[in-house]
């Protein structure tokens, strides 16, 4: 778990930057009116991280919580696309930290616990798989919005 914080503090400290840089008109661009914005994609991350967070929280306590989420109805009912674009980035930030904090305080006997992510049926996954697909689906989607940044192919 130590070194998925550590890499996760890492992308958030270095791509927070990276992604204050883009300016504002290609951040809240469209390419199609039914595809997000690179702020909108941002905006994933950050519900992403916030239903990972109760995850990583409720794994440790509950008997396999079932934790689903529906991502482009988090992304509308936020309305990412209307938020500042500072604000959009310190939310992603601050989730990113909170969540780092979480898994390093997290027992080594709770790594193994498992939740139910499945919206039918159930889809267990350790809370350590979850830590470390979480970093992976973040890989993912900042390549939407820095192409090329990572060398990854995410299912």
């Amino acid at each position: 778990m130590k070194n998925t914080v550590e890499e996760l503090n890492a992308i958030v400290n270095l791509f927070s930057a990276k992604i204050g840089g883009i300016a504002d008109q290609e951040f809240s661009a469209k390419p199609l009116p039914h595809k997000w914005s690179k702020k909108e994609v941002l905006g994933h991350l950050i519900d992403s991280g916030q239903n990972n967070l109760r995850r990583f929280i409720c794994g440790q306590y509950e008997n396999k919580p079932q934790i689903t989420y529906q991502q482009d109805f988090w992304v509308t009912a936020n309305g990412y696309q209307s938020m500042d674009k500072d604000d959009v980035i310190r939310l992603w930030v601050l989730t990113n930290q909170r969540i780092a904090k979480v898994l390093s305080n997290m027992p080594v006997e709770n790594y193994n616990r498992t939740c139910n992510t499945g919206k039918e049926k159930e889809n267990l996954h350790s809370l350590q798989w979850l830590a470390e697909d979480y970093v992976k689906h973040m890989k993912h989607h900042l390549n939407q919005i820095i192409a090329g940044s990572f060398d990854i192919v995410y299912n």
